[in-house]
């Protein structure tokens, strides 16, 4: 399986690489950098593509493009990096848990939705897909979902694309109700999965939370911790695709596989 990796930043990149294992460095079109991993069962290529959706959708179609090209076509895309945690509450999956999306936490998206893709009305926000052009939500495979989680020890749930942080308490409590199960915010995922889908490839995300949705602190944010999950995470990756893959089938017998036919009495 070949796995396409895609942060906003070189510390992102570094954290996940650093599961991957000894890396080469492969040059693509339009100045990207790819480390590339030559693991078994999976090969892992991750690219630090720039930050926000549209950065991240460009350079995730630009590794798309070079590898289908070159004949070795990715298996599945991950958007991954660090991200701001929505505290349990209303409108979040995870109320009444002592966890939630705390700060060190991983979070798997199980729905990857664009948060303010749309228009202002005077009745409020209208995504776009009321509006009748294109989509705001991309839904990884469940079954994929639910083994990385499980791997990762990881909540799954809805991350949200913004192009702007939040900064507010009002911003954080009118997208925890507008999106129910949001546990996450981060600023690549959508374009990411866009891309994925435009080349017909899976697309996940994986998020470690560096700080809570809301007021903007940086004295609480933890971007060490969360940089040092995301290595934690993603030495987990290749088990649980493995996994949610199955056993390989059983080959024929071999008096099947040399006479092209059944064997004879």
């Amino acid at each position: 399986m070949r796995v396409l990796v895609v942060t906003a930043v070189a510390a992102e990149r570094d954290a996940v690489a650093a599961a991957a294992g000894p890396c080469d460095e492969v040059a693509l079109p339009g100045g990207y950098t790819l480390r590339r991993a030559a693991g078994v069962p999976v090969a892992c290529d991750v690219l630090a593509a720039g930050v926000g959706p549209a950065a991240a959708a460009a350079g995730t179609a630009t590794a798309l493009t070079a590898a289908t090209l070159a004949g070795a076509p990715y298996d599945l895309v991950v958007s991954a990096g660090i991200g701001g945690g929505f505290s349990p509450g209303p409108g979040t999956r995870s109320e009444g848990s002592p966890s939630g999306a705390s700060l060190g936490s991983v979070v798997v998206a199980d729905a990857i939705v664009a948060a303010d893709l749309g228009a202002e009305t005077p009745d409020g926000f209208t995504p776009v897909t009321e509006l009748g052009f294109g989509t705001v939500a991309h839904l990884p495979d469940p079954a994929l979902v639910q083994a990385v989680a499980a791997a990762a020890g990881a909540a799954a749930g809805t991350v949200v694309t913004v192009s702007t942080v939040t900064g507010s308490a009002a911003r954080a409590a009118e997208l925890a109700e507008r999106h129910p199960g949001v546990l996450a915010e981060a600023m690549e995922g959508f374009g990411v999965a866009e891309a994925a889908a435009a080349h017909g490839v899976p697309v996940l995300e994986v998020r470690t939370i560096s700080n809570a949705v809301g007021p903007r602190d940086r004295a609480a944010w933890r971007i060490g911790p969360a940089l040092t999950a995301l290595t934690g995470a993603f030495r987990t990756l290749p088990g649980a695709l493995s996994a949610a893959a199955g056993p390989a089938p059983e080959p024929p017998p071999a008096r099947l596989r040399s006479r092209g036919g059944p064997p004879r009495p």
